[in-house]
């Protein structure tokens, strides 16, 4: 494998993340690239991993960087999983958010056994109110 660098808040072309999305097995509306683009645009937190010129990981979050932050994706591509760039992701995101800022995020149900690795606490005391679409 490549070695895997790493850009904070690099501008991402919206066909290199869905093809991220699309063969990391998350769940997004890859079929509406203009909301793939406002669900960037909208983020102030941007992580990505990139071997050499390709774009292979990404984690995306909203934070005010003194309290809390949502980690609302983390996707690597299949090609480089299993090598520790989610890891790095959150770590990285971690670091910039400093220690005084919670990282809360949603597991889809094929990645709950991989957060608690990672660090991740479970919580019970949240409550959702779903998207319509």
């Amino acid at each position: 494998m490549s070695k895997i660098s790493y850009k904070v808040n690099q501008a991402l072309k919206t066909e290199d993340i869905i093809e991220v999305y699309r063969s990391s097995g998350i769940l997004r509306p890859i079929e509406d690239t203009q909301r793939i683009e406002k669900m960037y645009k909208n983020s102030n937190l941007i992580i990505s991993a990139w071997a050499e010129e390709k774009l292979v990981g990404v984690s995306r979050s909203l934070t005010d960087f003194h309290y809390a932050c949502y980690l609302s994706d983390l996707a690597v591509h299949m090609d480089f999983q299993k090598h520790g760039i989610g890891k790095e992701l959150i770590r990285l995101t971690k670091e910039k958010i400093g220690d005084q800022t919670m990282l809360l995020l949603l597991s889809a149900p094929m990645a709950m056994e991989y957060y608690p690795k990672v660090g991740f606490q479970t919580v019970i005391n949240g409550f959702i109110i779903k998207r319509k679409k």
